[in-house]
């Protein structure tokens, strides 16, 4: 009976493989939850449909991603392969091949995006701790009777809260607590200097802040020791760092935030308008509890978007929309190669049809006879160099032993009236007629009497 029951229960899991990768599938997106990666963009693809496909890697791994175009949208800068990148995902499974991917959300290159990703962890972890409270948040003295900044002793801030004060009240003390305001060791000056003005107890206000610049420059006044020094000050702190559109931790942390030092010194300082001045106190308040109320309603909406996101059609669509995307381009790949095996069949018949064309034989015999006519011509003329070279040869030869090139040489031959050529006196008798053949004629000659020597 156990063993009958046990393999029951085993029959009863018995999975497809749809529905095992579909139950995979909704483990991790429901389990995982949204995660951040940083890593190397490489195999890139942005089809038609508007999706971008990719991997994102490191040294050691790589994992495949999909980022849809209702987010890519949202990509401030040109991703490329090699872009070191900062993303935001969830982790799902690509149900037909059982991959395991990321839905991309967000991204941003590596620099900027780590020191975002740096400022929403503090922020979130402070305002876990109730360091943002409106319940914490100290009351800007009515009438303040000495005001301290903070802030670099040549910056333009500096000036900018200075220029202030005395057109509205040049009365008013000031003191100048200076600290480097960016760079190596900023954060610990800052909060030195805060620490500073607590121990003299000679302001009832001070102003902490600096002039704009990008996030980098501004990241001594996101620095958690800075916010925890401002939460701890017993003097109400205004914060004025930057422009309006910038806004850093401190901002967050300190009773009064000021868009820019200019109106710090505009909202700590008295004049004419000192019950406007007040209205504007409470405003600040009020719009800084509206950020911490709609940051707290904006995370909430987006966990619900999450929660939504997983279970909308969307997803699936975009599942399929990649596996057809995935279907294109196996189909274009395959034309591609039919139509290459049928090009390269096509020139295989051109060539032979080209090797066995009438024109082309006729060509080869016809290339064929002239060599041979060269040949023969070749031979004909070696023939006639030769018969040459003999025939001076043997005239050379010849003229050696010629009688003429004797005659030449001042010789000459006598012949009788027989035409027989005379060597001795004894050939011929007195009264012979004789002819004498020199080397330029003749001389006939009658034999009177043969001379004694």
């Amino acid at each position: 009976m156990t063993l009958f029951t046990q393999q029951n229960q085993t029959n009863d899991r018995i999975y497809t493989v749809s529905s095992l990768n579909a139950q995979v599938r909704l483990i991790l997106e429901n389990e995982m939850g949204v995660v951040w990666l940083v890593g190397e963009l490489s195999n890139l693809s942005m089809p038609v449909s508007g999706h971008w496909y990719f991997t994102l890697k490191d040294s050691r791994a790589q994992v495949k991603c999909a980022m849809f175009k209702g987010s890519n949208r949202r990509v401030t800068f040109k991703p490329a392969n090699g872009t070191q990148v900062l993303v935001k995902a969830r982790l799902s499974l690509y149900e037909p091949r059982g991959d395991y991917q990321l839905i991309i959300e967000s991204m941003q290159p590596e620099g900027d995006g780590r020191l975002q990703q740096q400022f929403e962890q503090l922020k979130m972890n402070l305002a876990a701790e109730g360091l943002f409270a409106q319940s914490l948040k100290q009351p800007l003295p009515e009438q303040p009777q000495r005001v301290g900044i903070i802030t670099s002793k040549t910056g333009a801030a500096l000036h900018d809260i200075l220029h202030v004060l005395q057109r509205r009240d040049p009365s008013l003390p000031v003191i100048i607590y200076p600290t480097i305001v960016q760079g190596e060791g900023a954060a610990i000056s800052i909060a030195q200097a805060i620490g500073r003005a607590n121990a003299r107890r000679e302001c009832d206000v001070l102003i902490v802040g600096r002039g704009g610049g990008s996030l980098e420059d501004l990241w001594a006044f996101n620095e958690e020791i800075v916010a925890r020094t401002i939460a701890a000050s017993q003097i109400p702190i205004v914060s004025a760092v930057g422009h309006e559109v910038d806004v850093t931790i401190a901002d967050f942390v300190a009773d009064v935030r000021a868009p820019t030092p200019s109106a710090a010194a505009e909202l700590i300082s008295r004049d004419m308008g000192f019950q406007t001045q007040k209205i504007n106190q409470k405003v600040q308040q009020l719009r800084h509890a509206m950020r911490h109320y709609l940051s707290g309603k904006q995370a909430q909406t987006i966990r619900l978007q999450h929660r939504l996101d997983r279970q909308h059609p969307q997803v699936r669509l975009n599942q399929q929309q990649q596996q057809l995307d995935e279907l294109a381009g196996k189909l274009e790949l395959a034309m591609r190669q039919r139509l290459s095996r049928h090009q390269q069949h096509i020139d295989r018949n051109s060539y032979k049809l080209a090797l066995n064309s009438p024109a082309q034989i006729v060509q080869a015999q016809q290339n064929r006879l002239e060599r041979l006519q060269q040949r023969l011509q070749d031979g004909m003329d070696r023939r006639l160099l030769n018969a040459s070279h003999k025939l001076a040869m043997a005239a050379e030869k010849l003229e050696t032993v010629s009688p003429l090139a004797t005659l030449g040489r001042g010789y000459s031959i006598t012949r009788n009236q027989k035409g027989q050529v005379i060597r001795s006196t004894e050939q011929v008798k007195q009264g012979e007629c004789i002819r004498t053949t020199l080397a330029d004629g003749e001389i006939h000659s009658v034999v009177s009497e043969p001379a004694q020597y």
